[in-house]
């Protein structure tokens, strides 16, 4: 047999035969590995994420109390209010990583909180920076959401009304537009103010099919739109020691403290209580 005769152009080719060879070799390795590093990324970003927050990135708890006055009134509603449903209201002065959505609740982690409510433009052309956010994960926690306005009173209500359109998507489920109203004008009288906040609610009210629910403080309701606005939903903050928010008014919502300390939640907060049931609450939903 005749032996294959080795030149130098023989050995060369050999030798870049070899290269290209191994050198896929060591890609088809490399792409592996970097598969494998990827997906043991995404199958333990849970855990490298958990792992990230407890050495780097923790959250400070603090150790929150009201005063013995205030600790005892909160107490004294709630427990003349048991048959009631309970909420909260955020805005942009809650931080969203002091929100744990997965475990709000009060009285003792007796009591969950079924609805959220939160602000969602201010004025003519502001919104609120959290928004977005806190109206995403109170849908994912399965809490009954629902979105405010808050009415700068010497400013225009038409504009106004289209801010809150253009920024917020109420969905079947949600309760109606919330309009706060709690400043005083400065260049507009009483007859002009109740005049104006009649337009918003319209225009809100046109869009959804619903009329808004009126917030505003106690005092603030009695004084200013008293007989105004006797058909729409109404709710009122009251923290003074009383056994409901109005003495002679019906109520829908009562906002009975700014200084709610809840179980999932690292910062004190406004609480409130519908009154009524779960379902009387879901019954007064968009359809």
């Amino acid at each position: 047999m005749n032996q294959k005769k080795y030149t130098k152009n023989v050995a060369k080719r050999t030798v870049t035969a070899r290269r290209k060879k191994n050198n896929l070799r060591r890609k088809i390795v490399l792409a592996i590995l970097v598969f494998a590093l990827l997906g043991t990324g995404l199958y333990l970003k849970q855990t490298i994420s958990y792992y990230y927050a407890l050495y780097f990135d923790k959250t400070h708890h603090k150790k929150l109390k009201n005063s013995e006055f205030e600790t005892k009134r909160i107490q004294k509603i709630i427990s003349n209010n048991l048959d009631k449903t309970y909420g909260f209201d955020i805005s942009h002065y809650q931080n969203t990583h002091d929100i744990n959505w997965d475990s709000l609740s009060i009285g003792n982690k007796i009591i969950p909180l079924q609805f959220v409510v939160m602000r969602a433009t201010m004025g003519n052309k502001n919104a609120d920076k959290n928004f977005e956010e806190f109206w995403q994960m109170a849908q994912k926690h399965n809490l009954i959401r629902g979105a405010y306005h808050f009415y700068r009173a010497d400013e225009d209500p038409i504009i106004q009304a289209n801010n809150f359109l253009n920024n917020v998507r109420l969905e079947t489920g949600d309760l109606p537009p919330v309009l706060d109203i709690e400043k005083i004008p400065n260049k507009k009288s009483k007859e002009k103010l109740v005049a104006d906040l009649k337009i918003w609610c319209k225009i809100v009210e046109d869009a959804y099919g619903k009329k808004p629910i009126i917030y505003t403080y106690y005092h603030y309701y009695k004084d200013y739109l008293k007989g105004e606005f006797d058909d729409y939903p109404l709710w009122l903050a009251n923290y003074n020691d009383v056994t409901t928010p109005s003495p002679d008014d019906s109520w829908d919502f009562w906002q009975f403290t700014e200084k709610g300390i809840v179980h999932g939640v690292n910062a004190k907060i406004d609480l409130n209580i519908y009154n009524g049931g779960i379902w009387s609450l879901k019954n007064m939903t968009l359809d």
